[in-house]
């Protein structure tokens, strides 16, 4: 997988991240995952079709994503996942993934997105028809994002 294909998702990611929430997001060593990769309890799942095909994963924990959240909701401490947050995590991916999509066009690759999934679970694992992710983890003092990107030309 050519990195100018992954670039564009990491980048979207700490920006959109580090704007809505502002946390600082150190972005720790791309890993090649295996199929199917395991994920923390919640993930945001967003299709990508066009001139590279696949999906991309935010997974994190529930404490993340409650931080997530609260910082969002302008500070105010957001103690559940209730249809609201869940609400704003979904736009949050729209977000990140609308970002790297212009990023991707403006470097000359047209893309399109789905809108986002967002699943909560224990034990989740996610397969992809012979994609292996790539999984760059954003980390913040006590916390980490895993971005997994699953995508073909």
């Amino acid at each position: 997988m050519k990195a100018e294909y992954i670039n564009p998702f990491v980048k979207a990611s700490v920006d959109i991240l580090t704007q809505m929430t502002q946390l600082k997001f150190n972005v720790g060593r791309p890993t090649v995952k295996g199929s199917p990769c395991s994920a923390n309890n919640i993930v945001i799942l967003i299709g990508i079709t066009g001139e590279i095909k696949g999906q991309a994963m935010l997974s994190f924990d529930e404490k993340m994503a409650l931080n997530i959240v609260s910082k969002m909701m302008g500070g105010m401490e957001v103690k559940e996942l209730d249809e609201i947050s869940k609400s704003a995590l979904s736009e949050l991916g729209n977000m990140i993934l609308g970002n790297s999509a212009t990023l991707l066009f403006n470097a000359g690759v047209k893309v399109d997105i789905t809108p986002p999934t967002l699943m909560m679970g224990t034990n989740l694992s996610i397969s992809s028809d012979q994609l292996q992710p790539i999984c760059v983890p954003l980390e913040t003092e006590d916390n980490k994002i895993e971005l997994n990107i699953f995508v073909k030309e």
